[in-house]
């Protein structure tokens, strides 16, 4: 318990992978028609908006509170977060996947518990940003912000019918602002030290117009997605944020870390982005069928696989192992990435159905995966004796 608590990533790193899979397996029990209790006195949620809102506010807000009170100190030179705070953020965010299960409880009550986590992480990064200055890294407190406002929407349909925006709509879009921002961060920053460690002199495209361009491109992503969901417009910034966002992918000569596994698959995970948002412009003008899964391209193939290579780096580096990845990890990549694929196109080409169930087989194998590898080192002291 002492390691476990040690420092901000370990109980949410651990937590992250798996609520993945229990809530996966849990989704693909009720697509074959396991007996669930939709609507019911204790949710609110439609099984689909159940699933949705647990991918986004049980795994992505785990990851993300992980990376967040696991950087803001390196960031801030000050003391990580560990022991009794960390203690009782783990807890709030139990409480709040228990709290949505259908049955245990009534509504305000579920909304009231779940909705306490991601403002509980804002106290507990914001300080330390303050007290240290760090002006650049204090909008990722702003995202916090936005995904609550999401979660928000999700717990309120009828301000949600009110204002004209969609809870999924909105976590997609506040997500996809944080993987272009912090992705584009770490992404050449790694592809660089991987090339270096080969080459001293090896380096890859510094930070430029072409990136401010992209970040605004996802930000105008959001914007237009508030005023004008599902319209031309939002079509025609879909597509220009994917052309700028590939260019940027282009810059960090991804193909000369192929051997590395551990740095392309933040590359592909990148990828699905640019892919991601031009399927959406198809979508939105054609209503192609080959462009349906265009969420899920952000949702399976950007988020979840930009979440398992951050924290499969990450807690290999700040427990002080080699930052290599292990042949079963390389499989868990793979898994992954070949779920997303499967999501997002294999309905155009099979019956929907079979297509989740393969794809959702597929993401269970690579979490699991993920959990057993990481588990241990989660759960132990770090490799050289150091505390964290």
């Amino acid at each position: 318990m002492r390691a476990l608590f040690g420092y901000g990533f370990r109980p949410f790193f651990l937590l992250a992978g798996l609520q993945a899979m229990v809530g996966m397996a849990i989704w693909l029990a009720v697509l074959h028609g396991m007996p669930w209790p939709w609507p019911s006195p204790g949710s609110s949620l439609s099984p689909f908006a159940w699933h949705a809102h647990e991918m986004f506010f049980g795994f992505v807000a785990a990851a993300l509170a992980g990376f967040l009170l696991t950087a803001v100190p390196s960031w801030t030179g000050q003391r990580g977060f560990a022991g009794a705070p960390l203690v009782v953020l783990a807890a709030v965010w139990l409480a709040g996947r228990v709290a949505m299960i259908p049955g245990l409880g009534s509504p305000p009550l579920a909304a009231a518990v779940d909705l306490a986590f991601l403002p509980a992480v804002a106290l507990a990064v914001t300080p330390s940003l303050v007290r240290a200055g760090n002006v650049r890294n204090l909008p990722l407190v702003g995202f916090i912000l936005l995904l609550f406002g999401a979660n928000l929407l999700f717990h309120l349909p009828g301000l949600e019918d009110r204002l004209g925006v969609r809870a999924p709509l909105l976590a997609v879009d506040s997500i996809l602002l944080l993987v272009v921002l912090v992705g584009g961060r770490v992404t050449p920053a790694f592809t660089g030290n991987a090339l270096r460690a080969a080459d001293p002199g090896a380096r890859v495209a510094p930070f430029g117009w072409v990136d401010r361009l992209a970040m605004a491109a996802a930000l105008a992503v959001l914007l237009v997605d508030l005023v004008s969901p599902g319209g031309r417009a939002a079509a025609a910034v879909a597509a220009g944020a994917a052309a700028l966002l590939a260019w940027r992918l282009t810059r960090w000569r991804g193909w000369r870390v192929r051997q590395m596994p551990i740095a392309w698959i933040l590359h592909v995970a990148y990828a699905w982005i640019p892919l991601g948002l031009g399927l959406k412009a198809l979508w939105l003008l054609h209503g192609s069928a080959v462009a349906s899964g265009w969420q899920h391209a952000l949702t399976t193939g950007a988020f979840a696989t930009m979440i398992l290579a951050i924290m499969t780096r990450a807690a290999l580096g700040h427990t002080g192992r080699p930052i290599v990845a292990s042949p079963p990890i390389v499989t868990a990549y793979v898994l992954l990435t070949i779920a997303a694929l499967v999501r997002v196109f294999g309905p155009a080409a099979m019956a929907p159905l079979g297509a989740w169930t393969v794809a959702g087989v597929l993401w269970v194998g690579a979490f699991a995966i993920y959990s057993v590898v990481y588990a241990p080192i989660l759960l132990r002291p770090r490799a050289d004796g150091r505390p964290g």
